[in-house]
């Protein structure tokens, strides 16, 4: 079963069980992979899918910093309660030390010096970990295995 499949499978149940918040979060899932869909003329699959899922997983982070700033916390939980819905569709997350030896990986196979090669090593480890891992922290795994 597709990721696709199983969150649609998903939004039916949530509709079953009047799930509102859950049920609201999926369609808005559903909504953007639609926007996809529409815009690019292709049918998202599972890679895709999960970069759509990332973009509104870092949407939902940077909310809730900006809510919690202006002191609405209504919002934040809100926004908080989606970001929990929204990371259940995401694969197993890479730790830390599995990030950082991929990255030193990719690093000693382009023969990658400094931190002038960060935007060849940061294009193919994009390619290699693209959803398997948060680009943040691989971002600061490239810099610290190009800054020795």
């Amino acid at each position: 079963m597709s990721l696709k499949d199983r969150i649609t499978e998903d939004m039916k149940s949530a509709m079953r069980a009047k799930e509102t918040e859950r049920l609201g979060t999926i369609r808005m899932l559903l909504a953007a992979v639609k926007q996809k869909e529409v815009d690019e003329r292709i049918v998202v699959d599972d890679v895709a899918l999960v970069a759509i899922i990332d973009k509104l997983i870092k949407q939902r982070k940077d909310s809730i910093s900006q809510f919690t700033a202006a002191g609405r916390q209504d919002l934040a939980d809100k926004e908080q309660a989606e970001l929990v819905v929204l990371e259940t569709y995401l694969p197993a997350r890479l730790s830390a030390e599995e990030i950082q030896a991929a990255v030193n990986a990719i690093v000693a196979e382009l023969g990658a010096k400094g931190p002038g090669d960060m935007g060849k090593v940061m294009g193919a480890v994009k390619t290699q970990l693209a959803g398997k891992a948060d680009m943040g922290l691989v971002s600061a795994a490239v810099k610290k295995a190009l800054n020795p």
